[in-house]
């Protein structure tokens, strides 16, 4: 029996990869079941059973059909102990995990004390090591660039500075493809320090040019200036912190500083939902099959992940090392077009 969970934020492409494991897995004989609700319906034995028929039309469905949380069995739990009942209840042979950089670093955590675990990297954000890139990430800059593109029409309309504040807690992919995307005349990213004065001087800039409006975009995990202090960050149930909001501080100062009236739009969990891409679908698919094809073969400990147009199968261990951040030659690009 191969296990399936979807853990951590939803992301567009989960029931592309859910489809692509049990469709590989009926083709060699095993049955899955997933879990629901991630860690937690291992802790709690929540399951739902999965054959070709359950996931037939779930490829261009948003969200995750099996549902998904931020609980762990390591802050929540006693790690392993707390799922092994759910394991031997059902005869859970191994367990897909699709997750971000946190859900995989539990996945990690329970490898070692003895669970077969294979890993898919989920998250818009882009940020886990070892993979080129991750799903969902696509579908997330395609509605960013959507977005910024409709604000630029009423920035321009309303002679306004509009800070549009995208996803992007440790890195800033998101931001900079979406700026690079849409033309953005700046981008703030958590890798870049930035000065606030430079970046009013930039703005003053294009309005001494004729350009009597600027888009400003901004990841949520952007540092703010050392003279502004920043939001008192709010805990979600599971004790988890929830960033965003960076722009409703800069964007007043923004506007004293420089005179020009500054609006902010945080696009949030909009850039989660709906749709995945064709390519983020494409990339979903081929990550399942790729997972099904080291359960059934009982390769565990490994996280499949995109290297150059290969899937390849790599260490949790690596995976695991470190966020990937914004390449900087990216950013140098992006850096191109500011004012």
């Amino acid at each position: 029996m191969i296990g399936i969970l979807t853990a951590g934020g939803d992301c567009p492409g989960l029931n592309a990869v859910i489809r692509g494991v049990v469709y590989r897995a009926h083709q060699a004989g095993r049955p899955c079941i997933g879990i629901r609700d991630g860690w937690k319906g291992l802790m709690e034995n929540i399951t739902v059973a999965l054959d070709r028929d359950s996931v037939d039309d779930i490829m261009g469905l948003g969200g995750t059909i099996l549902g998904t949380s931020r609980k762990d069995p390591y802050v929540h739990g006693d790690g392993i102990a707390s799922i092994m009942p759910t394991i031997e209840d059902h005869g859970i042979e191994q367990v897909v995990v699709i997750g971000g950089e946190g859900t995989l670093a539990s996945a990690l955590k329970l490898f070692d004390e003895g669970l077969p675990v294979i890993g898919v990297p989920k998250t818009i954000d882009n940020d886990i090591a070892a993979t080129d890139v991750t799903f969902g990430f696509h579908t997330a800059v395609q509605i960013a660039t959507d977005a910024i593109d409709r604000l630029t029409t009423t920035a321009e309309s309303h002679n306004r500075v509009i800070l549009v504040e995208v996803m992007g807690r440790h890195a800033g992919w998101i931001a900079a493809y979406a700026g690079m995307a849409s033309g953005a005349d700046a981008v703030l990213v958590p890798e870049v320090p930035y000065d606030l004065d430079e970046l009013v001087d930039l703005l003053a800039r294009r309005h001494e040019r004729g350009k009597n409006y600027s888009i400003v975009v901004v990841a949520e995990g952007a540092a703010l200036p050392s003279d502004l202090d920043g939001p008192t960050l709010q805990r979600d149930a599971y004790g988890f912190e929830r960033l965003g909001g960076i722009s409703n501080i800069l964007a007043p100062a923004i506007e004293a500083r420089s005179g020009f009236e500054t609006r902010v739009t945080v696009l949030g969990h909009v850039q989660r939902g709906g749709t995945p891409t064709a390519y983020d679908r494409i990339l979903a698919t081929r990550f399942g099959v790729a997972a099904a094809d080291l359960a059934i073969t009982n390769q565990t400990g490994l996280m499949v992940a995109l290297r150059g147009d290969s899937i390849v199968p790599v260490s949790l261990e690596e995976a695991c090392s470190r966020v990937r951040q914004l390449d900087p030659d990216i950013y140098r690009v992006v850096e191109t077009f500011f004012g």
